[in-house]
């Protein structure tokens, strides 16, 4: 998948996951429990609170909410800048409450940690720092600034300076603490999605190319006989026509062009019938196939089928889209990376079958080592690989998609090198590249004796057009 297939995808376009509706629908419960907690602290503990206040400043949260409910509709996709004023303005709200109740010795301080939370899970970086930044000046501000909570009697309720100070920076360290830790986990979970779509896409892709070639091959067995026939009497026509040049001409157009369809449909059909009658194949078969198209680019591959220390036959596999595809993006990217050579080796025994695809280039590099497969690896390229492969920006989603499709079949994926990672020097011909290997248990791909030997039955005609 190219840059352009991917940036629809990009991650830094995260405001547009967020519903106007989700926010208010969060403002309406913090409106509720603040309404609640200013009652209990006036009610129920006797604290002098300054209620007119208060209720200005809930106030404004609701008339934001109404004004919201009413100028757009509910399932508003809000832009960058506007959720990022919607958080601003609900730390700024919350700021208030706090600096007519105490400031940093109320307790509910702690929920100003709750816009930059969700500022972090639903904007970009900059926007996220933005607001991390207010919410932290906001406090500090708070320490110094506030109305003190006090009881009926006037008895001023403060904690001592050192818990004050505690309070404090437990609350900045919360603000970056949680503001990277949403933004990473959100980032990883969104990124991941994306590239779970991309497999799909592939696979489907994959898929119908599958399906279109059985319809192709399915098309031209049917349509053989009756294209047989429009031949057969054509050229009894040529015959019988020998003194009507001009309605010879005609029966020669018609057995000419009725051989013409007949070499169409054998040029169509012919991937198409492999699908159709060969729903299984022998492993090196399907190997072969997932490797044919990197087989003329300019690099030896070997497939060498090493078979089983135990003498088992060769073993009947599925032709499955999944394994076709994901075998393909590991060939191509041996085929990429390789100096000269690309080695595939099969090996199967009673109880797994095992492909190994080695090259001689110089295997994967430690800084995306413990990566391996994740989308979206992204490396700085040395200049030697940048002109071996001046296309690729080094995505990772290719490795990736071949290792979610295959690990769909049951297959066991390792990577590893071929030579040490002091070694910086390529060994043309040598298996002193990456490794990729492949493991399956037997029974979750191949077919028994059985099942390879059931009649193909009857073709059925198509019961209506295409």
């Amino acid at each position: 998948m190219s840059n352009a297939d991917t940036q629809w995808m990009s991650s830094e376009r995260r405001s547009d996951w967020v519903r106007l509706q989700t926010l208010t629908n969060l403002r309406w419960i913090a409106i509720a429990g603040q309404i609640i907690a200013v009652m209990a602290a006036s009610f129920v503990f006797g604290l002098r609170l300054e209620i007119g206040g208060l209720a200005l400043v809930i106030g404004a949260s609701v008339t934001a909410n109404l004004l919201a409910y009413f100028l757009f509709p509910g399932n508003t996709r809000l832009s960058e800048r506007g959720a990022a004023l919607m958080q601003f303005f609900d730390i700024v709200q919350l700021s208030a409450l706090l600096y007519l109740s105490g400031g940093l010795n109320n307790p509910f301080a702690l929920l100003i940690l709750a816009p930059v939370t969700i500022s972090a899970s639903a904007l970009r970086p900059k926007s996220a720092i933005l607001i991390g930044a207010a919410a932290i000046f906001l406090v500090s501000l708070l320490v110094l600034y506030n109305v003190p909570l006090r009881t009926q009697g006037g008895a001023v309720l403060m904690v001592p300076d050192l818990f004050l100070f505690g309070t404090w920076v437990a609350i900045v360290i919360g603000v970056v603490f949680l503001g990277v830790f949403s933004w990473k986990v959100t980032s990883e979970t969104h990124i991941m999605g994306e590239a779970l779509l991309a497999t799909q896409m592939a696979l489907t892709r994959e898929q119908k190319l599958t399906d279109i070639g059985g319809v192709v091959a399915a098309a031209a067995h049917e349509l053989g006989t009756p294209l047989a026939t429009i031949k057969l009497t054509s050229s009894e026509l040529v015959d019988d026509l020998e003194d009507r040049p001009e309605l010879m001409a005609d029966a020669v157009l018609i057995r000419e062009q009725a051989d013409r369809c007949r070499d169409i449909l054998r040029s169509m059909g012919r991937a198409g019938k492999d699908d159709l009658h060969m729903r299984i194949a022998p492993l090196q078969a399907v190997v072969e196939e997932a490797a044919e198209p990197h087989l003329t680019r300019g690099k030896t591959v070997i497939i060498d089928v090493l078979g089983s220390e135990a003498g088992e036959d060769q073993p009947y596999v599925v032709r499955r889209p999944e394994i076709i595809h994901g075998l393909r993006n590991l060939v191509q990217n041996a085929v990429d990376f390789a100096e000269a050579t690309v080695w595939i080796d099969v090996m199967w025994d009673a109880e797994r079958i095992r492909l190994m695809i080695v090259d001689d280039g110089a295997g994967f590099p430690p800084s995306v080592f413990g990566r391996i497969g994740d989308p979206f690896v992204r490396r700085r390229r040395a200049d030697r690989e940048a002109a071996r492969r001046p296309g690729y920006e080094g995505m990772g989603l290719g490795l990736f998609i071949a290792k979610t499709l295959l690990e769909r079949t049951g297959a066991e994926i390792t990577f590893a090198n071929g030579s040490g990672k002091n070694d910086v020097h390529l060994h043309a011909g040598r298996r002193s590249g990456a490794i990729v290997e492949l493991s399956w248990p037997r029974a979750r791909i191949a077919v028994t004796d059985e099942e390879r030997k059931k009649a193909l039955g009857e073709n059925a005609p198509f019961a209506g057009g295409v």
